[in-house]
């Protein structure tokens, strides 16, 4: 039982108990039992925090149903083997080398110093952070839904926004608050920390830390430190900005004469609309147009951001910002003939560049394959845009649909389910799980030279 077997096994574990208590009577209004691919494909969205849903969470789950599913999409956004170290710290257990390196591996960190701390870290972070999205909430939906159903729309909306999942408790989504400035900022917030990555946060919390204190210093004329910002903060904080900032305006230029989505308001709520799509694109699921109503090259736009998601070490999906940046910057390197990759003047190894390589063609090979298999038990009704939409929209683990998911046949939910699980899992951990780890070798081959490109 290697730790990446102990990692994707934990996860089935979670889903199949999420299925049997969504399967119940209790989960559902109709107080009857639930249909088993309908439990299996809501739990499975809640685990991968991806959003998909084939019938109405708002309607179809009962109070009960829903607080099992927010429960899941807690538990999924931290992560299995997150959760299951931490209630063994809390039981007092001292971590041995094997629950570093499981850590290690589900965190993507880069060493297993400070396992501890690091845990302890992640479930404060996400405390403040939800608690706070619910207390600002609190002001949209109580004096709308009264204080009983308001408290519990802003926490289980807190919950679904800051782990990038994207369920709402809205027939609708969020589409009936399209111009709520307050609700379209706080939950576009807690996407971006939360899928910006636990090791960002505590980065930029010590860098403002550190700038208040050298204030301080300066005021009484000290000589300051300064902190060295490392190359996985300053990645993902640029590359963030970049996709959101040009992802919005792609969007509001592209939608802006769209009748059916932008055109009819105002240019500043025309903006606001634009910027909630635009994050909540990149793994969160929430929307507040309708995405069937998108133009063709909206929806283009739109699958690029969800394909490529979030950071490493957060709640986002897709193959991250910093596997994108590696990738563009190799191809600029090979434009300029260089021999190595340079970020802010530190050379990337050749090892993150493979695994780069590695990670981009196995998810790309996930969505081709499942694109392919949807496509073949599909009525030709369903065109490729739509499939292809589904399909990367549950291996980003992001959850938007052009409303054909419910619709589709029992096998094609089956393949979005496994695609929403293998996105969430990663494809490198999956295909370590399947094939055991990989053993070092001294061997080395004569190179050889071949034409490419």
């Amino acid at each position: 039982m290697t730790v990446s077997r102990t990692i994707c096994l934990g996860f089935i574990t979670v889903i199949l108990a999420g299925t049997a208590l969504l399967m119940m009577p209790f989960a559902t209004n109709s107080g009857q039992w639930n249909s088993p691919i309908t439990a299996l494909f809501t739990a499975t969205s809640a685990v991968c925090v991806t959003g998909h849903v084939v019938v109405d969470t708002a309607t179809y789950f009962s109070g009960l149903g829903q607080f099992v599913i927010m429960l899941l999409v807690q538990i999924g956004g931290l992560g299995y083997m997150t959760v299951t170290t931490f209630l063994l710290l809390l039981l007092g257990r001292r971590f041995n080398l094997k629950d570093k390196i499981a850590i290690q591996q589900a965190l993507d960190r880069r060493s297993l110093q400070g396992s501890n701390q690091i845990l302890r870290s992640i479930v404060a972070t996400t405390m403040i952070f939800e608690l706070t999205g619910a207390f600002l909430l609190l002001l949209e939906f109580v004096p709308k839904a009264g204080w009983q159903k308001g408290i519990w729309f802003a926490i289980f909306h807190s919950v679904s926004a800051w782990n990038n999942a994207g369920f709402a408790l809205f027939s609708d989504n969020l589409v009936s608050y399209q111009g709520s400035l307050l609700l379209n900022m706080v939950i576009t917030g807690l996407i971006i920390f939360g899928g910006i990555g636990y090791e960002v946060i505590l980065e930029l919390y010590l860098m403002l830390r550190e700038r208040i204190t050298n204030s301080s210093i300066r005021t009484a004329r000290l000589p300051k430190a300064r902190a060295k910002l490392s190359l996985n903060f300053r990645v993902a904080i640029s590359t963030t900005l970049f996709l959101l900032l040009s992802g919005t305006l792609a969007i509001w230029l592209i939608e802006m004469r769209n009748t059916q989505t932008l055109a009819t308001l105002g240019t500043g709520q025309q903006l606001l609309a634009a910027w909630f799509q635009a994050v909540t694109s990149r793994t969160a699921g929430f929307n507040t147009i309708d995405i069937s109503k998108m133009t063709t090259a909206g929806l283009f736009i739109t699958i690029a951001l969800m394909l490529i998601g979030g950071c490493p070490g957060g709640t986002a999906g897709g193959i991250k910002t910093t596997t994108a940046r590696i990738l563009a910057s190799s191809t600029y390197a090979v434009l300029r003939g260089k021999e190595s990759v340079v970020l802010y003047r530190r050379q990337v190894p050749n090892t993150l560049i493979l695994k780069a390589v590695g990670v981009t063609f196995g998810s790309i090979m996930t969505v081709v394959v499942a694109t392919t298999i949807i496509s073949l038990v599909e009525p030709p009704a369903l065109n490729f845009i739509q499939i292809l939409f589904e399909v990367v929209s549950a291996f980003g683990t992001v959850g938007l649909s052009m409303g054909i998911t419910a619709d589709l046949t029992p096998v094609s939910k089956l393949v979005l389910v496994a695609t929403m699980y293998v996105g969430r899992v990663g494809v490198l951990l999956l295909i370590a799980a399947l094939l055991g780890d990989p053993k070092s070798t001294a061997i080395r081959y004569l190179e050889e030279s071949l034409l490419v490109g």
